[in-house]
C-alpha cells in the first residue's frame, strides 16, 4: 500500500519531461540548419558583385559609345559633303551658271561702248568664263578643305577615335575631286588651260 502511494507523485514528471523533447529537437534542428543556409547564401555575394560590375562596365560603355556618336555622324557627314562638293563643281554647279549668264548680260551691256573687238569679246564672253571658273573654283577648293579636316581630325583627338573604312575612302575621294577641280578651274580662270579666241 505504501509503495503504490509514493509512485503516483512521480508519474506527472515524466509526463512533464516527454513535451520537453520535441523542443530540444527543434533547437538542435536549427543549429544544424544555420550553418547550411550561411554557407548556402555565403557563395552568392560574389556572384552578385561580379554582376554589379558588368552592369556597370555596360553602362560606362553605352555612355562612351553615346559620347563618340555625334562625332562619328558629324565625320562621316562632313565626308559625304566634301564629296558631294568636289563633283558638283566639277560638273557645273546651278550657281556657278546663274553668275556666269549675269555677267554675259552684264558683259552685253558694256560691249555697246567697247572700241575694240578683243574688248568685246571679253565683256560679253571672257568675263562670263572667268566667274564660272571662279565660283566652281572656290566649290572645289571647299571639298578639299573639309575632306582635309575630316582625315587630319583623328589625328588632334583621342588615339582609340578612328574614322571607319568608308569615311576615310569618301574623304579621299573629295581630295582628289577637290584637287582635281582646283587645278583644273585654275588654270581657266588665268586662260592657261582654254584662253580666250583673238580677233583676226
Amino acid at each position: 500500500m505504501d509503495t503504490t502511494k509514493t509512485a503516483e507523485p512521480t508519474a506527472p514528471e515524466a509526463d512533464t519531461a516527454e513535451p520537453q523533447a520535441p523542443e530540444a529537437a527543434r533547437v538542435e534542428a536549427d543549429l544544424k540548419d544555420a550553418p547550411a543556409t550561411e554557407a548556402a547564401e555565403s557563395p552568392e555575394a560574389p556572384g552578385a558583385a561580379l554582376a554589379d560590375e558588368e552592369l556597370e562596365d555596360a553602362v560606362q560603355d553605352e555612355s562612351d559609345d553615346t559620347e563618340q556618336r555625334p562625332e562619328g555622324v558629324g565625320a562621316a557627314a562632313s565626308a559625304v559633303v566634301a564629296a558631294g562638293l568636289g563633283l558638283v563643281a566639277l560638273s557645273g554647279s546651278w550657281v556657278s551658271r546663274v553668275i556666269a549668264e549675269r555677267q554675259t548680260l552684264i558683259g552685253q551691256i558694256e560691249s555697246v561702248n567697247a572700241a575694240t573687238t578683243e574688248a568685246k569679246i571679253e565683256a560679253l564672253y571672257g568675263d562670263a568664263w572667268h566667274m564660272t571658273a571662279l565660283v566652281n573654283g572656290v566649290l572645289s577648293t571647299l571639298a578639299l578643305l573639309l575632306a582635309v579636316f575630316v582625315l587630319a581630325r583623328p589625328a588632334f583627338g583621342a588615339p582609340d577615335r578612328t574614322l571607319p573604312t568608308w569615311v576615310r575612302a569618301v574623304s579621299w575621294a573629295a581630295v582628289a575631286l577637290g584637287a582635281l577641280g582646283v587645278l583644273l578651274f585654275g588654270l581657266m580662270y588665268f586662260d592657261i588651260l582654254a584662253p580666250l579666241p583673238k580677233a583676226a
